[in-house]
């Protein structure tokens, strides 16, 4: 269908993993301090000096002082030294050294230089001879080459033959001949002169007031970010040692990528360690309750936290502490602990297998399956144990049976929480790749941990038991009622009496708040269960109450975090036309206004009390039509809090648009990350700049740029770029002979220097050159008056051939789908979501310029960029959120064997939802009370949806332990439903709550815990975290009722199709005997 595209929009660009500055050396300490010694009167000026955090800050403080002071400028650079003459060498030395670190796939030197040969003709010499700038140019150009002319054999020997004509020193290019006229031969050096020189500058550089060189260093795809970054800094060592400090240069870096890899990987490690640390303590808490434990536990919390903050030794220490306190009293807690060195261990072979690598989003699912992992295991021993010490079971016999009583709940519990992820994994969009490794870390170690219950467990509690009944703390036995076993006082000391009586005083008040919660939901499930008018209330106002709070508070949404890089960059966009000195003068306007925030001491108390944090790294570089800035916080955590410094210096710049961002951890390019991008295109440029101008002015009413808004246009809106154009006069140029191109060729020449040919010099290709001798750009007359040699021999002005004219024109003109297209880039502030701001630009702009006919005629408004994928991610998200429920819908049904059982499952579904919502707002309410900044908000972007997808395969776990618990007593022991279901609560509160507990303190720490990558996965775990305790808390109370209610619809079905049966399973308690299921009755199961 030629209609639909074939083609969607992509773009594709290389950010660099890092970026390195060439500049003079400073001087070294012991150089400074012998100069103190020499002048005392100077010694705190010299101590900044060595105080100075970077290279930059050291030599700026050094300048300024050497200019108050002569007598210490020994220990500047050598004056002959200039840095921005050295491209070429920083292109041998240093560029060619990155690209040689495997997996490095290209460098690049930005500034300084860049050398050419330079052929300085003479205008008049040229027309006193008839010739003309072209003719220099064609004979350089036919001259400079070498050419293969075949080969030949003689005897034994293959001869090849070549004819060199390239030029290998510039006096070579002096003695190449022009013409031969009657007053003899020409060569180039009657007409000019050959030198080597620079060419114009179209780029600088400068650091901390220092002109210098910048060198990049880009990946290659599929390359390992750390390695080649170790590579990297291992060439940037040995060329500081071996080729730069002899003359007297330091290669510095300044950008890191692994810095912000490494943070964020051991932020996670730490979160493992810490909630690793509380799920085993919860473990101990529940399985082996005594005054031991209450000891032991703050100092297994006390050294996962010193193995987090002090030192990774201390990790040593929590796992010797958990093994010695779990074979001393509490092996039960041991043996559950097992599932997860096991199961975590297994899912890193599972993604190596899977080639996956191991990432900050792949451990951060790791990190949140840690409080998971238990949660089946629990289930089993705690169920093998109920059949051990109620029941009397022999351990081998009550292992094999408790683990097959509940092999059915841990399966559907496990193969639904997998299976949500299944839809997920398809997602095509950008987060799909995100998303495709936290569900394979959290698959693969909940699929693991499943099978560690099932074989792990049991052969472990078979011997845990052995020994028969005793005490819980003398044999390690778990003492899962929480009340104290028979001691045998009689036969105990003094120190062992005391101890128990102290126990008994202490764990009485909790082991009597348990018991009396356990009753208190016991009589209120009973108490439900006897009217069906209360029970159709509670379900009705719990889940209206949950769908209408999931409604209501559902904030709106974003696309991907911003990550918290400690990269910081601006870009300063001035009036069309500024040249690169007007442009360096901008650059350093803002190196003043950003003086008091770099030009300072870290540890100096006057920089706690600026507005902003202060800076560790400043530069920027003028190139093209642009300024672009460069900073790096002190304190990476506050990088983010510099994007509006320097919005504000770039307001005290009349006419310049300043745009301030955050480097974006997912998305390339230096306007790439949190935009919506208004994309405006149509047949007339002069329409569209027309039409571009109001919408940009709209969007700043609708968006204030006080509150934080940004926006650019892309190009720019200004179509008066200062333009001279040179129209030939073409019979006064025909009667000299100089042709439309032999004058645009002359005029370049005379005025930039026009490319005649390559030379190489030293195995490096530079441009050879032709220029005038002096400068003829300065003002519009000098241009008037440029000298054109002509063939006739006369020398003419350039306005004597050409109408010389000024005129104006767009900088750039772009083009979507074959029209003229111009871009309106908007960074809505950081309190308005993405969708909100994408609402507002479509209501209030768009759509009342649809309406109002303005874009007839061709003209079309599309909302592009971040925008774009937003709106298809966050489609394609909604879509599969409801096959994920429909998945876990048949899967339960495969499993329960019935399609009623289900139904009461997914009940439970909208409460985690309301939760997870709960948990967001509270997260955001933590947030700015531990950072004390209003700004930091945890915005629903599509990371934290996962966390909803996750939640529907995770409160689900909770109800079909108590359905499948409820149909086990009706079938087995032919209970009524309304006894089963209050019995499978009861029975099935302690592990319900065990399980959430683990993994609520599991992913508390990922939640709570700030540090660089925490904003990617902190949204996500609130939401996991709060919608497990809200379901919980009320799943105790919705699931029994609407089991109930199922039952009885079932009963009253069977009872009017079949005419008999009763009519209620709760019109009578008594026993029923054993009966044949009518085949209806079947059909509904």
């Amino acid at each position: 269908d030629a209609k639909r595209p074939v083609i969607s929009t992509s773009n594709a660009s290389d950010r660099p993993i890092a970026w390195f500055i060439l500049s003079a050396k400073r001087p070294s300490s012991e150089q400074v301090e012998e100069m103190a010694k020499m002048y005392p009167e100077l010694r705190d000026e010299l101590d900044k000096i060595n105080a100075a955090s970077n290279q930059g800050l050291a030599m700026l403080r050094l300048r300024k002082l050497a200019q108050d002071h002569p007598e210490v400028s020994s220990l500047l650079p050598p004056p002959d030294l200039d840095v921005t003459k050295l491209r070429r060498f920083a292109e041998d030395e240093i560029e060619a050294a990155f690209e040689r670190v495997s997996g490095v796939s290209q460098s690049n030197v930005i500034g300084g230089l860049e050398d050419e040969l330079q052929v300085v003709v003479d205008p008049e010499a040229l027309a006193a001879r008839n010739l003309t700038i072209d003719d220099v140019r064609r004979v350089l150009r036919a001259q400079n080459e070498d050419v293969s002319a075949g080969d030949f054999w003689e005897t034994k020997r293959r001869w090849v033959v070549r004819t060199m004509g390239q030029f290998r020193s510039p006096a070579q290019v002096e003695q190449q001949l022009l013409t031969v006229s009657a007053g003899g031969p020409v060569y180039v050096r009657d007409v000019a002169e050959v030198r080597f020189g620079f060419k114009k500058p179209d780029g600088l550089v400068r650091r901390f007031g220092e002109s210098s060189i910048a060198v990049n260093a880009l990946r290659q795809t599929g390359a390992n970010v750390l390695d080649v970054m170790d590579g990297l800094k291992a060439v940037a060592e040995e060329l500081n040692r071996d080729t730069l400090t002899p003359r007297g240069l330091v290669l510095t870096q300044v950008y890191d990528e692994t810095e912000y890899i490494y943070s964020s990987v051991n932020l996670v490690q730490q979160n493992i360690f810490i909630g690793g640390a509380l799920t085993m303590a919860v473990l101990m808490l529940f399985l082996h309750l005594s005054v031991r434990t209450l000891i032991a536990i703050p100092l297994i919390l006390a050294s996962a936290v010193a193995a987090a903050y002090v030192s990774p030794w201390f990790f040593v220490v929590t796992l010797a502490l958990i093994i010695i306190v779990g074979f001393w009293f509490a092996r039960g807690a041991l043996v559950v602990g097992l599932a997860i060195p096991i199961s975590v261990i297994g899912t890193f072979l599972i993604l190596q297998m899977l080639g996956r690598s191991l990432n900050v989003i792949s451990l951060a699912g790791l990190a949140f399956a840690v409080g998971m992992l238990v949660d089946n295991a629990v289930v089993v021993l705690e169920n093998i144990y109920r059949r051990y010490d109620t029941l009397h079971e022999r351990p081998f016999v009550a292992a094999v049976k408790g683990t097959q009583e509940v092999w059915g709940a841990i399966l559907s519990s496990t193969l639904t929480t997998i299976a949500v992820f299944l839809p997920i994994v398809f997602v095509q969009e950008e987060a799909g790749q995100l998303f495709r490794d936290i569900a394979l870390a959290i698959s693969g170690a909940v699929g693991l941990s499943m099978l560690v219950s099932m074989t792990v467990i049991p052969t472990a509690a078979s011997r845990l038991f052995h020994s028969g009944n005793g005490d819980s703390d003398r044999d390690g036995k778990p003492n899962p009622n929480g009340k104290p076993l028979p001691t045998g006082e009689q036969h105990q000391g003094w120190l062992r009496r005391f101890s128990d009586r102290c126990s008994q005083l202490i764990l009485a008040p909790i082991l009597y708040f348990a018991r009396a919660f356990v009753r208190i939901v016991t009589s209120l499930n009973d108490w439900l269960q006897r009217g069906i008018i209360r029970r159709i209330a509670l379900v009705v106002v719990m889940t209206g109450m949950a769908v209408w709070g999931s409604y209501e508070l559902f904030p709106k949404v974003e696309y991907l975090p911003p990550g918290n890089r400690n990269l910081v960059f601006g870009i300063l966009l001035p009036p069309p036309g500024y040249n690169l000195d007007k442009l360096m003068e901008l650059g350093e306007v803002v190196e003043s206004e950003l003086r008091p925030y770099w030009d300072i001491d870290p540890d100096d108390p006057k920089a706690q009390d600026k507005d902003f944090p202060a800076i560790g790294d400043f530069f920027f570089v003028a190139r093209g039509r642009s300024v672009f800035v460069g900073l790096r916080a002190q304190d990476p955590l506050k990088a983010g809090r510099l994007v509006p410094l320097i919005f504000k210096v770039g307001q005290k710049l009349p006419g310049t648009i300043a745009v301030g961002k955050q480097s974006s951890l997912f998305e390339q390019g230096l306007t790439a990350g949190r935009t919506v991008d208004i994309e405006i295109s149509g047949p007339d440029l002069n329409r569209l700049v027309a039409l571009g101008g109001r919408i940009f002015g709209q969007v700043l009413q609708i968006l204030p740029p006080d509150q934080g808004t940004q926006a650019r246009p892309v190009p720019s809106l200004d179509l008066s770029s200062p333009e001279v154009h040179i129209r030939p006069k073409l019979m006064q140029a025909a009667q000299m002979g100089v042709s439309t191109a032999d004058l645009g060729y002359s005029v370049n020449a005379l005025i930039d220097g026009a490319y005649a040919s390559d030379y190489y010099l030293g195995g490096d290709k530079i441009d050879l050159t032709i220029t005038g001798q002096m400068d003829f750009s300065k003002d519009i007359q000098t241009l008037r008056a440029l000298p054109i040699a002509t063939p006739v021999g006369q020398l003419i002005p350039l306005e004597a051939l050409a109408d010389i004219e000024m005129s104006s024109g767009p900088e750039q003109v772009n083009h979507r789908e074959r029209q003229r297209a111009i871009t309106i880039e908007v960074s809505p502030p950081p309190n308005i979501p993405l969708e909100t701001a994408m609402q507002l630009i479509q209501e209030e702009i768009i759509s009342p310029l649809r309406q109002s006919g303005e874009l007839n005629g061709g003209y079309r408004i599309v909302l592009a960029g971040t925008a774009d994928k937003l709106r298809k991610t966050w489609e394609s998200i909604q879509f599969n959120v409801l096959l994920a429920l429909l998945i876990t819908y048949l899967l339960m049904a495969a499993l329960f064997e019935s399609w009623l059982y289900p139904l009461v499952v997914i009940f439970s579904v909208p409460l985690g939802a309301v939760g997870g919502v709960l948990g967001l707002t509270l997260l955001n309410y933590w947030l700015q009370f531990s950072t004390g900044d209003p700004t930091i908000v945890q915005t629903l972007d599509v990371l934290t949806m996962l966390g909803f997808v996750i939640l529907i395969g995770t409160v689900v776990n909770n109800p079909i332990l108590i359905v499948d618990q409820a149909l086990i007593l009706i079938r087995e022991e032919g209970r009524t439903p309304r006894d089963a279901i209050v019995e499978s609560v009861r029975t099935r509160i302690r592990p319900i709550f065990m399980t959430t507990v683990t993994t609520v303190l599991g992913l508390l720490p990922l939640v709570m815990f700030p540090g660089a990558g925490s904003e990617l996965y902190r949204g996500l775990g609130s939401v996991v975290l709060g919608g497990l305790l809200v379901s919980t808390l009320f799943t105790l109370l919705l699931v029994p009722t609407m089991f109930t209610l199922m039952m009885d619809a079932k009963a009253m079905m069977v009872w009017f199709l079949w005419g008999g049966g009763k009519r209620s399973s709760q019109s009578d308690d008594r026993d029923e005997t054993p009966r044949e299921i009518p085949p209806v009755e079947a059909a509904l199961n």
